[in-house]
């Protein structure tokens, strides 16, 4: 606990003021002894007037305090009306950081707040208090939060109001790895329009890093509408490394596109809300380049991509019959390492007959481009009959080769 000046009654800034009016408070002023001539000496606010004492932690004045330290504020000989903790500017990084929220308990005596706060920020603590004869007094107390040493970045998916597919989950990627999952996970939520259960769930991605992504138990709904909330500021991931910003974002299901490669037909048969749209021939990988087995999902598309074989590993020298270095047109990217179907022209012979390619699903012109146009991220491509492994639930959005069950399992926040 820290002595706090005591302020004159004053009117409040506009989140006091709501708050004041809702809970049916006042702003007296006008009476009292001088704001400096009633510090405390014990930590607590003297009377003014009012027999109300306000407390705050941390302690006024108090540099580097923790992000993940709790504010709490408490009144003796009265009740709380009104508490708000605000950003003073911006964090020393130029990060906009966040107003702190918290809850008052049932007997209005102690507030406390209920998330972290943005390092390097200033914070200034305002609270109104009142007697039992309904006379206010108010105190106002500023500390600042650490400066990170060390921050971790966040890329979500999707964003924007976007309309996706009905296989993306809601996916947060970090930039380093992370320790503290459980602190992570805690301040995340997903609400949907309607209610659909799902869990959050931990993968490594192919490429190395963490990705925490929260997928329903079934496939979305068309027309779910779907809303992310991370109160990721001021949480340490780990040695203290501390994200910095809060994300908020929503966006809605689409068509439920699902494609089915039968491996073993060389066929694909695309169906929209479970009618069966297409149905055309295809050439995948040969034995020696199997296609993934199992459930993928669009990740991005582009008109025309330069593939290289050595780019997966497969052959670096231009002498090597495997080698290749081609622009392919109409692809649509469905594995982070390299799974695209895409026009093969070059096998055309092969379509519906042999699978000839270096592991992507390749088709005739027309119909990559026909299923290029329709492609959206979030939607399904099935394989079935490969000889090689299932996709991996961290090559691309492989999170649907687990089982409800199985995803569930990888929160770590699972009992």
């Amino acid at each position: 606990m820290t002595r706090i000046r005591i302020l004159r009654p004053r009117a409040l800034v506009a989140p006091a003021v709501l708050l004041a009016v809702a809970l049916g408070a006042t702003a007296c002023g006008g009476h009292g002894k001088s704001a400096d001539s009633q510090s405390g000496k014990d930590g607590t606010s003297p009377s003014s007037g009012s027999s109300a004492r306000i407390s705050v932690t941390p302690a006024a004045n108090a540099a580097a305090v923790s992000p993940g330290s709790p504010v709490k504020v408490t009144v003796a000989g009265g009740t709380l009306r009104t508490v708000t903790v605000t950003p003073d500017g911006d964090a020393s990084d130029g990060v906009h950081p966040i107003e702190v929220t918290g809850a008052l308990d049932a007997a209005k005596h102690t507030w406390t707040s209920d998330r972290t706060m943005t390092p390097g920020t200033a914070y200034t603590v305002k609270v109104t208090a009142a007697d039992s004869s309904g006379k206010q007094t108010q105190a106002t107390s500023t500390f600042h939060t650490v400066t990170a040493a060390k921050v971790n970045g966040v890329t979500p998916t999707p964003l924007n109001n976007a309309v996706v597919g009905v296989g993306l989950p809601v996916s947060l990627q970090f930039d380093k790895p992370v320790a503290n999952k459980a602190a992570v996970e805690r301040a995340l939520s997903v609400t949907t329009t309607p209610s659909t259960p799902g869990s959050w769930g931990w993968v490594t991605t192919q490429t190395g890093y963490d990705r925490v992504d929260w997928r329903p138990d079934a496939y979305w709904k068309p027309g779910t509408k779907v809303t992310l909330t991370a109160k990721l500021s001021g949480i340490d991931t780990g040695g203290g490394r501390y994200l910095r910003r809060d994300i908020h974002d929503t966006f809605s299901i689409g068509t439920a596109r699902i494609s089915y490669v039968d491996l073993k037909a060389h066929t694909m048969r695309v169906t929209e809300n479970g009618r069966t749209v297409k149905t055309f021939p295809i050439s995948a990988g040969q034995s020696r380049f199997p296609t993934w087995e199992g459930q993928m999902v669009v990740i991005s598309k582009q008109s025309t991509v330069r593939m290289t074989s050595s780019s997966v590993n497969i052959a670096t020298s231009k002498d090597s019959a495997d080698f290749y270095d081609k622009d392919v047109h109409w692809a649509v990217n469905i594995t982070t390492s390299g799974t695209y179907t895409h026009a093969a022209p070059w096998n055309a012979v092969y379509m519906g007959k042999e699978n000839k390619s270096h592991g992507c699903i390749g088709m005739n012109t027309v119909d990559a481009k026909w299923f290029f146009d329709r492609a959206t991220r979030g939607d399904l491509v099935i394989t079935s009959g490969s000889t090689r492994g299932t996709v991996d639930k961290g090559n691309g959005y492989g999170d649907w080769n687990l089982s409800a069950d199985q995803w569930h399992a990888l929160s770590a926040l699972a009992s």
